[in-house]
């Protein structure tokens, strides 16, 4: 155990926690070797810390050591994004059903739409896919667990993963501006358990589609988780 006033630990938690971010944001794409060098100076870290950033994002299943060649962003398997997809909806779906109609977290649901709908209107489809991140983390604040939020902000970085995969950004991530938009306005008309039926639908709907692009790509390039 480190000594309090130790501040690597902390550090190193900030550091992944950027790394991490860049990911949800889609600067990283799977597959994407991660120059130590070059990062490292980027951050202003040693190397040292920055090997413990990696050492923590591959135990969360974010990056790959291949020996001899480096470290890698990693290509989540089909079996991964299925997993994912359940943690979501036992997640998102509860979070939602039982939230307080007034909860703080509804502004950040609120932004996040209004920032979907810019995107999309000036053909920003990465950013749209940003926005559907934020918006999926509000509604886990929802249930005011900072463990859950901890937690689902991993399982949002696999997810870009997995979305950095497929070509089409704008197929992908349309439909979900406007579903967004209905499901907030359920939940500000205080009808929670139809905002949560329709997230589960909606991510039923997803995960199918996900699956179904991903599994072609897998197939075309021969990639394997």
């Amino acid at each position: 155990m480190s000594p309090p006033n130790d501040p690597q630990p902390n550090l190193t938690d900030r550091m992944a926690e950027l790394i991490r971010q860049k990911i949800v944001h889609g600067e990283f794409s799977p597959g994407q070797r991660l120059s130590e060098a070059a990062l490292s100076e980027s951050l202003d870290i040693s190397r040292n810390t920055l090997r413990e950033v990696f050492r923590l994002l591959t135990k969360e299943g974010l990056l790959t050591h291949a020996p001899n060649r480096g470290v890698f962003v990693a290509i989540p398997s089909i079996a991964s994004i299925i997993d994912i997809y359940r943690v979501r909806r036992l997640i998102e779906c509860q979070a939602l059903a039982q939230a307080y109609p007034r909860h703080p977290a509804k502004k950040h649901l609120r932004q996040a739409v209004e920032m979907a709908q810019r995107c999309r209107d000036a053909g920003d489809w990465q950013g749209v896919g940003t926005a559907n991140m934020e918006f999926h983390m509000a509604v886990v604040e929802l249930a005011d667990s900072e463990r859950l939020n901890v937690m689902f902000s991993h399982v949002l970085a696999e997810l870009r993963l997995a979305f950095g995969l497929l070509n089409d950004p704008e197929f992908l991530h349309m439909p979900y501006v406007e579903m967004n938009l209905d499901i907030l306005e359920l939940f500000d008309a205080g009808k929670l358990q139809q905002a949560a039926t329709a997230l589960n639908e909606y991510l039923v709907h997803s995960e199918r589609i996900v699956l179904a692009v991903y599994a072609r790509r897998i197939t075309d390039s021969g990639l394997s988780g």
